[in-house]
């Protein structure tokens, strides 16, 4: 039997197993189970359906071997900033509250006075978003401080579900440094930051980087599932996996990963945390061989998964993506735009009323249509990465030639177009599956299929398409 490694690749809405394999030096991926991801309201708040995804996770397992696949290593990837407390029995204390919450709204003018946010990005380089885990864990203090009290260990997502494979505790870098609370140089928890926020110390705990090997699947779980393997860390962040899938052809590249979040950036080896970077709200997310994604977030297809998801609520069937892209086209004219930054995007009721609103807020074409809903969406996705790159371009000093778009968002060529159209720059799009993949090469050259990371990025060239758009 071929040897053969597993991703568990988890977003914000579903989750996928993907096989991966390594044959003549090219890359192969088959998915072997998907599971859908979701939101549930849990004494006044959003919360993640935490057992449901547990659970999800050992079942994809089980399908894995039950397609006939003995997987040699596994990796789990998530999005960022959500966490689970711990008590010193291991169990979870309260409710895993998600970022779409509205429990953190004022908790940045209300830290303010005890730390500025001009200190905490000096510190961490981390941008400003209302749901970061430095907000969340002060939105929690604030309301159950006895839950912080009871803490023993902190764990975010992608650490508490290693740990329910292997009954092992850690922090992995990629995702804690989305914490702001990990020092942009120092790599590790900034003792200085916790202090002054009152947390308690003791519940993070040893940082670990991408390719550190956690263990074995616990004997209770290899019995469910019908084998053993080892577990290992890949970019737990799912946008640290997807930025290690780019077949960047030179260092002039713009990294976009397109999903539920458009991640626009780079990747440098020193983090940029000076006034100018904080104004422009880039980010110095920790990577892989501890390189900096340097990027912006982007609100991304979310807004458009929203208006997919209404629809179908209205009509009882859920339109296709091509069908939405067909009526956008339709009204390709359409002037409309938003920001896509706006945090009324975040959780609206009505994506498709909110995004009429803010069209009459700011005194631009109203849509009347789902179509003309649809094309501002476009408009405003495809503007923003623009104004994105221009304020990348100012903020390193170096002129970007190209846009390499992996993940979903890929597939949608007629994005890709505008988006190239917009920025004036060729888009290179593909892979398709760039978190699952970017989280199966760390585990590659963790097994020595590939030398390095340069290597492994060149293979991907020659394993999958990458379609080219230019500007017209």
């Amino acid at each position: 039997m071929q040897t053969c490694y597993l991703a568990v690749d988890i977003g914000a809405s579903s989750g996928r197993h993907m096989i991966g394999t390594v044959r003549d030096g090219r890359m192969a991926l088959h998915e072997v189970y998907r599971f859908e991801n979701r939101l549930v309201e849990k004494n006044g708040h959003l919360c993640w359906d935490m057992e449901n995804l547990v659970q999800s996770v050992i079942e994809g397992l089980k399908a894995a071997h039950d397609a006939g696949f003995a997987p040699r290593t596994v990796g789990i990837d998530t999005w960022a900033v959500d966490f689970l407390l711990l008590d010193g029995k291991g169990n979870v204390i309260g409710d895993p509250v998600a970022y779409r919450d509205n429990r953190t709204a004022t908790m940045r003018n209300e830290l303010e006075p005890v730390l500025p946010f001009a200190e905490l990005y000096a510190h961490t380089g981390i941008q400003y978003q209302p749901f970061n885990t430095v907000y969340q864990l002060c939105a929690l203090k604030k309301e159950h401080p006895d839950q912080l009290a009871a803490a023993e260990h902190f764990l975010m997502v992608p650490d508490y579900l290693n740990y329910r494979l292997t009954g092992v505790m850690a922090n992995e870098y990629t995702n804690a440094s989305t914490t702001a609370l990990v020092g942009a140089g120092s790599k590790t928890w900034d003792e200085e930051l916790i202090e002054r926020l009152g947390l308690p110390r003791k519940i993070f705990g040893e940082i670990k980087t991408p390719g550190t090997v956690l263990g074995n699947l616990s004997p209770e779980i290899s019995r469910r599932v019908g084998f053993d393997c080892q577990v290992i860390l890949p970019a737990t962040h799912d946008t640290g996996s997807a930025f290690l899938a780019v077949p960047a052809r030179d260092d002039k590249a713009v990294y976009l990963s397109s999903g539920t979040w458009s991640l626009l950036g780079v990747e440098n080896t020193a983090p940029i945390t000076g006034p100018a970077s904080q104004a422009a709200n880039f980010t110095n997310e920790g990577g892989y061989e501890y390189r900096y994604r340097y990027l912006k977030n982007i609100m991304g297809l979310w807004m458009i998964q929203s208006v997919r998801r209404e629809l179908g609520e209205q009509t009882g069937t859920r339109p296709s993506f091509p069908d939405l892209i067909a009526a956008a086209q339709g009204a390709s004219g359409f002037a409309g735009i938003v920001s896509t930054g706006d945090e009324r995007f975040l959780a609206p009721r009505s994506m498709i009323q909110e995004v009429k609103a803010a069209c009459a807020d700011a005194g631009k074409p109203v849509p009347s249509t789902t179509g003309e809903v649809m094309q501002t969406i476009y408009n405003s996705l495809s503007h923003d990465y623009k104004e994105a790159i221009d304020e990348l371009q100012g903020l390193t000093g170096k002129k970007y030639t190209s846009i390499n778009i992996v993940g979903g968002g890929s597939q949608d060529m007629y994005l890709n177009q505008m988006t190239a159209n917009a920025a004036g720059l060729p888009v290179f799009a593909g892979p398709t599956e760039g978190t699952a993949l970017g989280n199966l090469m760390v585990q590659f050259i963790a097994a020595g299929e590939y030398p390095d990371l340069q290597t492994a990025r060149n293979a991907i060239q020659q394993s999958f398409e990458i379609k080219e758009v230019n500007p017209q």
